[in-house]
């Protein structure tokens, strides 16, 4: 599963420097695949559909600070347990019960993201 940001969220930021996958921006914030990844131009996602990395996404939130769900691999290959959710002062970053993987999943999905092609 990916983690989602709670509407408890305090706005303080202890999670953003946390992510391995800068999968967490600040309300109101675009987004892109590309960053903090290695991905550029046009990639294909791990679930087949063909995205711009470098496009500028629209905001998840324009409250909270929140995750993008394809960018958040629960921190897996990078650490034990999800850094969001060990800094957050509010635990306020829990499972998000929309986007269920396995580990496996996620694994690949660090994988596509931090690629050396």
């Amino acid at each position: 599963m990916a983690i989602i940001i709670t509407d408890e969220c305090i706005n303080c930021d202890a999670c953003i420097s946390e992510c391995p996958n800068n999968a967490i921006y600040e309300p109101d914030d675009k987004w892109s695949y590309s960053d903090g990844t290695t991905l550029k131009g046009m990639v294909k996602t791990p679930k087949g559909v063909e995205v711009d990395a470098d496009a500028e996404n629209d905001p998840i939130s324009d409250e909270f600070f929140y995750i993008v769900s394809d960018k958040c691999t629960e921190c897996k290959g990078f650490h034990d347990k999800p850094q969001c959710a060990s800094v957050c002062p509010v635990d306020c970053c829990i499972l998000d019960e929309n986007h269920i993987e396995t580990e496996t999943e996620l694994l690949a999905k660090k994988a596509w993201l931090h690629s050396e092609n």
